[in-house]
């Protein structure tokens, strides 16, 4: 406990009686009886030969149990094993290569290492670090091409990560980084540590190819990324159908069924070989494991599709459709709750085109925004 605050009242004996109270904090100090902690308390770490002058080997963690002007900074020190100045210990507590290692020469170093803490008088700690020198990589990275797709509101795309790079290397200790074109770096980004890529605001209509690559630190192999970007049409949400399916997650539709269920589609609903199918969102259904898709069908001389005219369309083709993907109903007015006659009910969309939901999967990610349907009686 740092501290008590105690309130103190003294009382007179006249009548009637009177009385006054007063604060008294009482504040605790902190001796430095805490030596700092290692976690864990030793250390395993490894480093593949030929990596450069200042490679990162590890990071060491330690906390003090002392207020704060006791504890942190650390000051670090190798104690032993460290005769030839393989090593480098920074003010940060990172141990960094200072030579570059062969796995012929030696194969394993053993270092003890100091922790000393700030206060006075100063209490010290010390951790054993056990690095293994290991073989360069042999295996180059191998990753999984990326197509993603974007839906969004005219001109009010707000960024965000849509969708993540799947690399894996067989060598067990290779760690992989990914890197972007610096001339794309003003549209994307790509985290180099995990591979999500993020857009930034403001995408136009259209394709994007990005040149990403993934490293092992030896190996830099080049990654196909392919971004599509459309954006939705205010009169597509007055002309919207919804397909809803039962048991199946987003990940599941876009990863597994997507492609398949939109070629059935087209061909069940496009009057014309150059009308335009578009998938304006997908949504699960909440507090069920149903999933929302809207969609609608752009005329190739212009307009769309009535939802009347598609969900006819759709009655006639269910059998085919239900061949990719379990349908549990089609909505053009949901009515569902509401005491009031089918012709009666009035259902209206609204997309907020700022909160975006991903559904990435190891080869496609679908982007799209959140949307809202609003059902009342009108009789």
């Amino acid at each position: 406990i740092s501290g008590y605050s105690l309130v103190i009242q003294a009382r007179d004996s006249g009548t009637p009686p009177l009385s006054s109270s007063v604060t008294v904090n009482v504040d605790i100090s902190d001796v430095n009886d805490n030596s700092p902690v290692f976690t864990p308390a030793n250390y395993t770490a490894v480093i593949q030969e030929n990596k450069p002058v200042g490679t990162s080997i590890l990071q060491l963690v330690v906390t003090d149990k002392d207020s704060f002007h006791n504890g942190p900074p650390f000051t670090f020190t190798i104690l032993t094993g460290n005769e030839e100045e393989e090593f480098t210990l920074d003010p940060h507590g990172v141990l960094r290569s200072a030579v570059i290692f062969k796995h012929m020469v030696s194969t394993e170093y053993v270092l003890c290492v100091q922790a000393k803490d700030s206060g006075k008088p100063q209490q010290v700690s010390h951790s054993y670090v056990q690095v293994r020198v290991i073989e360069e990589s042999i295996h180059k990275p191998t990753a999984i091409p990326l197509e993603i797709f974007i839906v969004t509101m005219e001109d009010d795309f707000p960024g965000g990560v849509i969708g993540k790079i799947h690399a894996t290397d067989q060598d067990v200790y290779d760690v992989l980084t990914y890197t972007l074109k610096s001339e794309q770096k003003s549209l994307f980004k790509v985290n180099s540590h995990d591979g999500k890529i993020i857009a930034l605001g403001g995408l136009d209509n259209g394709k994007y190819v990005l040149n990403v690559s993934v490293s092992d630190g030896r190996f830099q192999v080049p990654i196909d990324v392919v971004v599509h970007v459309e954006q939705l049409l205010q009169e597509m949400l007055q002309n919207t159908v919804t397909i809803r399916f039962e048991n199946v997650s987003p990940e599941d539709f876009v990863g597994l069924h997507m492609h398949g269920f939109r070629r059935t589609l087209r061909n069940a609903v496009l009057s014309q070989k150059q009308d335009s199918l578009h998938i304006i969102s997908i949504q699960p259904v909440a507090g069920s494991n149903q999933l929302d898709m809207l969609f609608a069908v752009q005329i190739h001389s212009g307009g769309f599709y009535k939802p009347a005219y598609l969900i006819q369309k759709l009655a006639n083709a269910r059998r085919h459709l239900e061949n990719v993907i379990r349908i549990s109903a089609i909505l053009e007015k949901n009515c569902s709750g509401l005491d009031c006659q089918e012709q009666h009910c009035e259902q209206s969309l609204s997309i907020d085109s700022h909160s975006l939901m991903t559904y990435s999967t190891a080869r496609i990610s679908f982007v799209c925004p959140r949307f809202y349907r609003n059902v009342r009686c009108m009789c």
